[in-house]
């Protein structure tokens, strides 16, 4: 016989929906007396639990507790304060709409800060508590480096603050070409265009107000906002000339954006308000507007980023500025009303370096619960509430469906259900609002609903949540990525910008695909392996490196006080003493130490460095007195102001004038240009500086604050003849002083030269440090330093003069020793502003 299973189904009774459990026991009241007779019988009716079970405690003796006898005339009713970890706890889970969570002292948290604390060393940098690194020793690099090159590395830059300028164009651009370099006003080149157009984004170095060689500030990386082609169109039906003249100047109004590291951001702040406010032409002005706590800003870095942001940014609408994008289908409006834009990520070889895509994507954690629809083909209805048709013949405007988190049946599941149409928030209007995601509080709780639905548990009630005091919340998000105009392969890295009340959402959910966490050192060792400098360790030029490296010093010389004397090291300077740089020809450097170059104690003050407690940085040693060259226009700029044209520098510029291969080729040229080469320059000029990158040329480590020297013809010679066995001979002399410097009496260190001469000719003069030292899991370490330009064409004479032509090398020779060693290496030193235009690319 053959059971009818769907009618026996059908037959039975559903489960209870509650169960009375008084009504169970008496129904099952023989068994359970059966059960309590066995248990007794085998416990010989002792219930009592056994001594060594019972738990140890004395806490319910009241009279060994004091009591605070002041409170007693609180009414019962008068709540009692809860305790600092719940209060910690509560505030800590607080998602605020602007600005960071603060501490007591006023410390600034990023969103994501629980999460980094349970994971990270946090440290207390530029007004945050930023996380520093993994919890150890500061090891790991081998590993995170191979991840950087097969995976995907995340890090909050939250801490990144932008200053909003808002005014007429060409007053903007007035503004800029005044504390940048370089200057917008002085390249009219593609590129130029589509930062101006705000397709792409720039790079600069904000300066204060004055000549090229003014004290600079920071790095900066700035964009401008897309021009509306509405508002630039000309009304012609307008027969009021005032009507036309505000549509005109509103029409011409720009708004920028410029991105400004925590260490600098109040001087680079100040620098522009002060701009702001001198430059004001026939009653025109700028509004100078510090978006700090608006905006939030990861950063994703890996050959697998944009795989991940696929997987995490589903677009809804995406703007038309994105020139490189190509696979936007666009609804056309011939009523030139608000239209949106249904898009989705092209590949990633189809965007071009630089681009800014803008971007409204879902929320990520209603993506699976489909909280979103879009509008097909309708017509316009007053139920609605569209103001205005956006359907006309075949082509349609997309919009997307409201959702009201106070009711879970009002999750559109039938696409011919009405709503309202809701609005699209353009990120650069972040400053008037951006509604916050959906609160975790408030997922849990509908989860919890659908758990309680699906197991029939409990009564039959409604599905909607209360929503008294709930606040506006969105499950749109505008966002806008950011590709780096790095090129340098698996150093691939993307920025999303996106309103600060979201940074946990989308922090969470890239974690959870995959992406690994760093901190500031590894994103140090990221950059170091690029190529690339860090700020503000690789910029000695500015006060943010004075304050940061003086603050360094205090904690280094803390922790060496708390070490036995028998256990502590040499003293060496913690930072580079850059007044010991040498400026001049071997024959006057070995007259003495009275050869060097006057610095004044007054050549770098520390201009509106808030964030600095140490106030003796120039006593320390960190007085920098010189021009970091930075673009080849300055480059070439200091090389025609010191009246020496024959520098055998070759800057990467756009007139290619002086090529660096048909110079090193030609032998008869060499000889032309370096016979009317003096043998010291002007001693009243600044040094200038360029960043090289230096490789090992057999073996050796270089570590950071390395002195880099200038080696002998001798030693060259002798270095690329030696086997690695023999490496031990070119151990300086024990004669000679065991650290390179010494630190006078009142604090500053100075350059320790012998005064016996036959020791003196195994010491070797620097011409520049290292600031950034190699990184030990690297398979092809580079150290990143500074060196003095006219010292580096002079060690480039030398060499070219001594070594045949088919040996000589684009890279210069030079010498490496590490503060506490005496062995010199043999180094590599390729300049930078040689192999590209500018060096104005930084992490």
């Amino acid at each position: 016989m053959v059971t009818d299973w769907s009618k026996l189904q059908a037959s039975t009774a559903a489960p209870p929906r509650t169960l009375n459990v008084q009504k169970l026991a008496e129904s099952r009241a023989g068994e359970l007396h059966s059960l309590h007779s066995i248990v007794g019988t085998c416990l010989h009716n002792n219930f009592r639990s056994q001594r060594n079970k019972r738990r140890r405690t004395t806490s319910h003796i009241k009279k060994r507790f004091r009591y605070d006898n002041s409170n007693n005339g609180l009414l019962e009713t008068d709540e009692k304060r809860l305790p600092r970890r719940i209060r910690r706890t509560i505030d800590l889970k607080k998602n605020p709409l602007t600005d960071f969570a603060t501490s007591g002292d006023g410390t600034k948290r990023l969103s994501t800060h629980v999460w980094h604390a349970k994971r990270f060393t946090m440290s207390k940098l530029w007004g945050f508590y930023l996380p520093l690194g993994l919890h150890g020793r500061g090891k790991g690099s081998r590993a995170l480096l191979k991840k950087s090159k097969q995976g995907v590395l995340v890090h909050d830059s939250s801490y990144y603050s932008a200053v909003q300028l808002e005014g007429p164009e060409d007053l903007l651009l007035l503004i800029l070409s005044q504390v940048m370099v370089p200057s917008p006003l002085e390249t009219s080149d593609q590129t130029s265009q589509h930062i101006l157009a705000g397709v792409t984004y720039g790079s600069a170095m904000l300066h204060h107000v004055g000549a090229v060689f003014a004290q600079p500030v920071a790095p900066v990386t700035y964009m401008w906002r897309p021009q509306n082609p509405i508002l630039t169109a000309r009304v012609d039906k307008i027969d009021n000339k005032d009507e036309q003249q505000s549509i005109d100047s509103y029409a011409s109004s720009r708004q920028l954006w410029i991105w400004i590291h925590p260490a600098a951001f109040r001087e680079g702040y100040d620098v522009l308000e002060s701009a702001c406010e001198t430059a004001n032409l026939n009653g025109r002005s700028v509004n100078c507007i510090s978006l700090e706590g608006k905006l939030g800003k990861l950063d994703l870095i890996g050959p697998k980023a944009f795989q991940l942001m696929q997987n995490i940014f589903h677009p809804l609408t995406c703007s038309t500025n994105s020139w490189a994008v190509q696979k936007c289908s666009v609804a056309v409006n011939n009523n030139k009303s608000s239209t949106t834009y249904s898009c989705s990520l092209p590949q990633e070889d189809q965007i071009s370096t630089s681009v800014i895509i803008s971007l409204t994507v879902k929320d990520p954690r209603a993506i699976a619960e489909k909280g979103f629809a879009v509008l097909p083909e309708t017509k316009p209805s007053k139920d609605l509430g569209a103001k205005e048709t956006n359907t006309q013949g075949d082509t349609t405007s997309e919009r997307i469906l409201p959702w009201n988190p106070g009711s879970l049946s009002s999750l559109p599941s039938n696409p011919e259900e009405k709503y309202r149409f809701s609005e699209f928030i353009d990120l650069w209007d972040v400053s008037k609002g951006v509604n916050p995601p959906v609160e975790e509080s408030f997922l849990c709780k509908k989860k919890q609903s659908q758990l309680i639905r699906i197991f029939s548990i409990g009564e039959k009630t409604s599905n909607k949540l209360d929503a008294s005091g709930v606040r506006q919340y969105s499950q749109l998000c505008p966002i806008m990525l950011l590709k780096d105009n790095s090129g340098k392969g698996f150093t691939t890295r993307w920025s999303a910008i996106l309103p600060l009340s979201w940074v946990k959402v989308f922090w969470i959910a890239i974690i959870s695909n995959g992406g690994l966490a760093i901190g500031l050192r590894e994103r140090h060792w990221i950059t170091s392996e690029a190529g690339l400098p860090y700020f503000p360790s690789d910029f000695p030029d500015t006060n943010a490196y004075s304050c940061f490296m003086a603050m360094e010093a205090a904690i280094a010389d803390q922790k060496e006080k708390l070490r036995p004397p028998s256990l502590r090291p040499f003293r060496v300077p913690h930072f580079p003493p850059w007044d010991c740089i040498h400026y001049g020809s071997e024959e006057i450097s070995t007259v003495g130490v009275t050869k060097f170059l006057p610095v004044s104690n007054n050549s770098m003050k520390i201009l509106n460095c808030k964030n600095c407690d140490v106030a003796d940085v120039g006593s320390r040693g960190a007085v920098f007195n010189g021009v970091v060259a930075r673009t080849s226009d300055v480059l070439l700029h200091f090389v025609s102001h010191v009246k020496d044209d024959n520098l055998l520098l070759f800057p990467n510029s756009l007139d290619g004038k002086r090529c660096l291969t048909k110079v090193m080729k030609d032998n008869e040229l060499i000889t032309h240009q370096t016979n009317g080469i003096s043998s010291q320059l002007m001693c009243c000029q600044k040094l200038c500086f360029v960043r090289v990158l230096l490789h090992a040329y057999k073996e050796g480590v270089f570590e950071e604050g390395a002195v880099v020297c200038a080696p002998h013809p001798g030693d060259i010679t002798m270095w690329s003849s030696t086997r690695l066995d023999d490496a031990g001979k070119f151990q300086a002399p024990q004669s000679l002083p065991g650290s390179y410097f010494v630190q006078q009496p009142s604090g500053r260190w100075a350059l320790q030269v012998p005064e016996d001469p036959v020791v003196r000719e195994s010491f070797r003069w620097p011409i520049g440090f290292i600031t950034t030292g190699f990184i030990q899991g690297s398979k092809k370490p580079v150290a990143i330093g500074l060196c003095e330009v006219a010292l580096l064409a002079r060690l480039r004479e030398d060499q070219w003069k001594t070594i045949s032509v088919s040996k000589r090398r684009k890279e210069i020779y030079v010498l490496v020793r590490n503060l506490r060693s005496t062995a010199y290496r043999l180094a590599l030193a390729t300049i930078v502003l040689e192999a590209q235009e500018e060096d104005l690319e930084f992490m």
